[in-house]
């Protein structure tokens, strides 16, 4: 298995995503497993995400198994989705046609007493999306090998009186690209994926609320971030230092290491029985303690949404969020200072409107505007635009159709890596 890829990208990932967060476990509590397939056709017209399109028409297989244990204090859950996809174009080309991707999720929900409550949930994930295997804020790009992201959350909640509680929460994310040895010589101006990417993010946190009113909740929070680069690479090369031809100074993997500390207020707040809405805002401080110029930066941190249901089976939602992610863009400039990170900012909606009993239509929207943190391209920007848009015919509980499209567009000042992107996809799905 050494091609892997999701064919519907950041706006079916967005459309999941958007709707988890407004329901998280919308299962049907009816019976203890589920079990559904999903066959579509489809025409993508850039499946390499490159600045020189390709496209190739394909279908895609997904099916996937659910399985939930309600117990007296506990929940387990359990959910597996694979997908096969075949593209046409790949085949006339004499490469291998077919993509294979793996998603595991695994919870569980425990009740100590009536007022301590945790959860604990992993994800692993084997694919070559980063809308799937990459931080959160990464843009969509075809990478080729077997790519493994992991993602364990845990949190334990405790309700000390009726107005006060507090929430300690922990996570774990583990990223590894298998394309690898991109600099095997000076001038190290290539790294590869594992080079630049390949990551452990560790994150720890306390959030104290209060109930200031029966419908608004006051809270301010800290959280411990560390990262390390586990690539084990020349990743650049300082050409503006003194050296000699054979001890060049060289930029490594571990070069990027990053301590990072947050601190934040926020409010959560019911202004209905159908609208409700939440916003952190605060700052993120960041300290590179591996990089050789010693650097720092102090940058505004937000996490704020809101959900708005305005009828059965329709609903809104939008969100922004502030902060600091990893980028596969590395670069020296002329002070010798290597590209850290970036700065972003990401706006995102969804549009959930059931038009019939039946028929239900979905819109998506995202956009992220990040800036670069040093190197050759400090304070220069990459933005992404991503709109998503989808039909869903419900035959019965058990079939259903779907018609859509997504359309991508990534613009950078590191130069060969825009792209635009078009898919359109026709499908049907079976549950039980």
């Amino acid at each position: 298995m050494k091609k892997l890829f999701v064919s519907m990208g950041l706006a079916t990932a967005g459309v999941a995503s958007l709707h988890a967060a407004y329901a998280p476990d919308a299962t049907d509590n009816s019976k203890m497993w589920t079990l559904s397939a999903t066959l579509r056709g489809f025409y993508d017209d850039n499946y390499n995400t490159t600045t020189q399109k390709q496209g190739s028409a394909g279908f895609e297989v997904n099916p996937s198994f659910g399985l939930n244990m309600p117990l007296q204090q506990t929940e387990i859950g359990l959910r597996y989705s694979y997908g096969l996809y075949y593209y046409q174009q790949r085949q006339q080309n004499n490469q291998n046609p077919i993509d294979q991707t793996h998603q595991l999720d695994v919870w569980l929900d425990h009740a100590f007493t009536p007022r301590w409550e945790s959860r604990l949930e992993d994800t692993f994930t084997v694919s070559q999306d980063p809308a799937l295997s990459a931080s959160g804020t990464a843009i969509p790009q075809r990478v080729e090998g077997n790519n493994i992201a992991n993602t364990v959350n845990g949190s334990l909640h405790t309700d000390w009186t009726r107005e006060f509680s507090t929430v300690l929460s922990a996570q774990d994310s583990f990223y590894n690209y298998e394309n690898s040895g991109g600099n095997t010589a000076p001038p190290y101006s290539n790294p590869s994926y594992a080079g630049s990417l390949n990551r452990n993010e560790a994150t720890f946190g306390l959030e104290l609320q209060w109930v200031v009113l029966p419908t608004t909740t006051a809270l301010i929070g800290y959280k411990f971030g560390m990262a390390h680069y586990l690539g084990d690479e020349p990743i650049a090369e300082n050409a503006n230092a003194p050296y000699s031809p054979a001890h060049p100074y060289v930029y490594y993997s571990d070069s990027r290491d990053s301590r990072s500390q947050f601190g934040y207020v926020g409010v959560q707040h019911k202004f209905l029985e159908n609208l409700t809405g939440n916003a952190n805002v605060g700052v993120q401080y960041t300290d590179y303690y591996n990089d050789p110029n010693s650097t720092s930066s102090l940058s505004p941190y937000a996490d704020a949404s809101m959900i708005y249901t305005y009828a059965a089976g329709s609903y809104a939602q939008l969100g922004v969020t502030q902060s600091r992610n990893a980028t596969d863009t590395v670069s020296v400039n002329s002070q010798g200072q290597i590209t850290l990170d970036q700065e972003s900012t990401v706006a995102y909606g969804s549009l959930n409107q059931a038009l019939t009993p039946k028929l239900m239509g979905s819109l998506v929207g995202h956009f992220q505007y990040s800036t670069y943190n040093q190197g050759a391209y400090n304070n220069q920007t990459a933005q992404f635009y991503n709109l998503g848009v989808n039909l869903s015919y419900a035959f019965n509980r058990h079939f259903s159709s779907d018609l859509g499209y997504n359309f991508d567009w990534y613009t950078t000042a590191a130069p060969g890596q825009d792209y635009t992107r078009n898919r359109v996809y026709l499908g049907v799905s079976a549950t039980y």
